[in-house]
């Protein structure tokens, strides 16, 4: 076995907190302590196998971005240890480094110096770093004159270009906007395939389970359970429950707003142009439903892009809280989405016997890569459900049952 790329052992971060300022001065000469110790993270021990993906999850204030910073090592831990075994790269506060009179060639130089390259090995990744973040006739310029989109563009590129063992990332798998998104989101997928070993923090408890090995959820700075995606992200997601209705779900990897777009025939990217739901053939954006009567069709049309491989359309029911209550996929399920002779991508889903019960629902569509991790757009409040029912049964759904005589 392995030995491990990172190890954590008895890692604490505290911050000293001081009531009033003139409590610094009193401490100095009176050698006595006139604060409180805030603690970040406390006792934090895991290892980390070469290529293994981990995903950190929690609440705000849990700890997670502090313990990233600390792998990054941008940060000193107050007590205990970390071994990290090769070069890291961080996608944390991307071009938190740069200097904003430098140009972004002198910042290319500064900031792979940084990341362990000398000026020969940086020589020969200048040209693809360039290249790949599309600012060519801009590189000459000081970066105070660049936009937020070029800013991070430069930034991620140069963090994935200085060939990094471990990759570490918070919050999001893509960075930018449109086609950089998804140019950004491959380069990563490339170096999950590649084998390297990736930190993943997000609230996106649905990226987390599908993109990574294992799963540690942080509270109050403390792990609180470690173990495989699947049952850590369980025990998380009925965490927030009980806490509060309003909890973390993949409404957080959403990019866009709330209603459809024209049609974008022209788009690099596939992009969602028109969302049409009906009740018994009846076309509306409100519907009123009989539980196991009404026939529910949903329609999504969007162009597919250029140069990409066919997207994939998920369809997810929500409650009136916000909580997710079920979902649908077409690449979970199997099903290859089509595209028109006038080159419109069409995917149709239907329930013959809407299974809900009764209660106000709503409908999102949600337009994703071809492996249903990178969300390239997504209709929130698509359509909304009445729900009455016959009967008194009770609960969300009617489960497919029978009798034995």
């Amino acid at each position: 076995m392995a030995e491990p790329i990172i190890t954590v052992q008895k890692v604490s971060k505290y911050y000293r907190l001081y009531a009033h300022d003139f409590d610094r001065v009193r401490e100095i000469f009176s050698g006595k302590s006139h604060c409180q110790q805030h603690f970040a993270l406390q006792d934090i021990n895991f290892t980390v196998s070469p290529g293994e993906v981990v995903g950190v999850v929690g609440k705000n204030g849990a700890g997670k971005s502090t313990l990233l910073k600390l792998l990054a090592n941008t940060m000193q831990p107050s007590a205990g240890t970390l071994h990290i075994k090769g070069r890291v790269a961080a996608l944390l506060e991307l071009g938190a480094s740069f200097h904003p009179e430098m140009s972004g060639h002198d910042n290319i130089y500064l900031n792979c110096s940084i990341g362990g390259l000398s000026k020969k090995a940086t020589d020969a990744v200048y040209a693809d770093i360039v290249e790949f973040s599309g600012i060519r006739e801009f590189i000459h310029r000081p970066v105070k004159t660049y936009s937020s989109g070029m800013f991070v563009r430069l930034a991620f590129s140069i963090a994935t270009h200085i060939d990094p063992d471990i990759l570490i990332i918070d919050e999001a798998l893509s960075v930018g906007d449109g086609v950089f998104a998804r140019r950004s989101f491959d380069r990563i997928m490339a170096f999950k395939k590649a084998g390297k070993t990736i930190f993943f923090c997000s609230h996106s408890l649905y990226q987390v389970e599908a993109m990574c090995d294992r799963v540690i959820w942080l509270d109050q700075g403390k792990i609180k359970s470690v173990g495989l995606p699947a049952k850590v992200v369980t025990e998380y997601d009925e965490f927030l429950r009980m806490e509060s209705s309003q909890h973390e779900s993949l409404e957080t990897i959403q990019h866009t707003a709330t209603e459809a777009p024209a049609a974008q025939h022209k788009s690099e990217i596939p992009r969602i142009f028109a969302v049409e739901t009906t009740v018994d053939g009846h076309l509306a954006k409100a519907h009123h439903v009989v539980s196991g009567k009404s026939a529910l069709a949903i329609l999504v049309k969007f162009h597919p892009g250029k140069n990409v491989a066919l997207p994939s359309v998920a369809v997810v029911f929500t409650g009136g809280d916000g909580r997710i209550l079920t979902s649908v996929g077409s690449l979970n399920d199997g099903h290859h989405l089509q595209v028109d002779a006038q080159g419109v991508g069409i995917a149709e889903l239907v329930f013959p016997e809407f299974p809900l019960l009764k209660g106000r629902y709503n409908i999102d569509v949600y337009l994703l890569c071809e492996q249903g991790l990178h969300v390239y757009e997504s209709i929130i409040q698509a359509a909304e459900l009445n729900v009455e029912q016959i009967g008194l049964a009770l609960g969300i759904v009617n489960l497919p049952h029978s009798w034995k005589q």
